[in-house]
């Protein structure tokens, strides 16, 4: 288990109650009582820490290298359901945007998302979660696909941008993901976006427009990331946890600004804490989502996305 910064506290707690709890075993010490209280104060520390998170915090959290990542999710709640579909039919899949068909009960999804790695060799494998144009055409190819066989459309986002590289921009980065958020806004099958973990830039907007948007609640959403903002502003990343703060961009602040419809509670401690619990909890909320928007028609659906996407950004005194 590895701990953030913020966390040691309870790193040097857990280390005292496994000792102590150690100690009972190999001897004839009672340590029953000591155990208790050290377990007591335990919890009593991570309610307070995880209670008062700064959104610097909160962006480290959804970095977190054990928390779950898209395939994770999809694994979980498709089981073997799911069949992943490959390329964009123009250069060649991307292996940082995954996608494919798979089953919530007696319900077919099609689902979308950015993948990472686990270790460096699968990082590279996954280009770090920053795909490129071939990835967001292969997103668009597999949603006109969802649209042809009315299957709604399920999309995990956790990307810290879309990949920046020159060859990408030969390949047409802007264009594709504008083509993406062109087409989704007029798809005519549900689509329920879930923030994962992080939520940078263009990148994570490709795959981003729907008519449910959920954040788990330890996840960023912003134009730009808190290092990069730092960067720009003060040409040092030493500022990050100021930028963090201005740009407002935790599952709060979303909510808040109405750019999202929903905070999905994570368990204390994060995503990666207790994995079961947060599958079950994306699965329900997910099928929750599609019943409020499986009735409508798909000229209802396009125009309540469109309206309410026109909506953002406009204030009345």
């Amino acid at each position: 288990m590895e701990y953030l910064e913020f966390e040691l506290p309870i790193k040097e707690l857990k280390e005292q109650f496994d000792k102590a709890c150690a100690i009972g075993e190999e001897s004839e010490v009672d340590v029953t009582d000591t155990c208790k209280q050290i377990e007591k104060k335990l919890k009593e520390t991570k309610k307070e820490i995880y209670k008062n998170l700064t959104p610097w915090q909160r962006v480290q959290l959804s970095r977190h290298p054990s928390r779950p990542y898209t395939l994770d999710y999809i694994d979980a709640i498709c089981g073997e359901s799911f069949l992943e579909l490959h390329g964009d039919r123009t250069v060649k899949d991307d292996k940082a945007m995954i996608g494919g068909l798979g089953k919530i009960g007696n319900q077919s999804f099609m689902f979308i998302g950015q993948q990472k790695g686990y270790n460096t060799k699968t990082r590279q494998y996954r280009n770090f979660g920053m795909a490129n144009p071939e990835g967001y055409r292969k997103a668009l190819r597999l949603m006109k696909s969802a649209e042809k066989f009315n299957i709604p459309v399920v999309s995990f986002i956790d990307t810290p941008g879309a990949y920046p590289g020159l060859e990408a921009e030969e390949r047409g980065q802007g264009e594709a993901i504008a083509r993406n958020i062109l087409e989704m806004t007029r798809l005519k099958v549900p689509i329920i976006v879930v923030i994962i973990g992080e939520g940078a830039s263009g990148g994570a907007l490709g795959i981003g427009v729907g008519d449910k948007v959920l954040m788990l609640e330890n996840t960023w959403y912003s134009v730009i990331s808190p290092e990069s903002c730092s960067s720009i502003l003060w040409r040092s990343w030493e500022f990050k946890e100021q930028a963090a703060e201005a740009l407002k961009l935790t599952a709060t602040d979303m909510k808040k600004q109405k750019l999202i419809d929903e905070i999905v509670k994570e368990p204390l401690g994060g995503a990666h804490t207790d994995r079961e619990t947060t599958f079950k909890t994306v699965r329900d909320i997910i099928l929750t989502s599609f019943e409020e928007l499986k009735n409508l028609s798909p000229e209802e659906l396009t125009e309540k996305r469109m309206d309410k996407y026109a909506n953002m950004g406009v204030f009345k005194d």
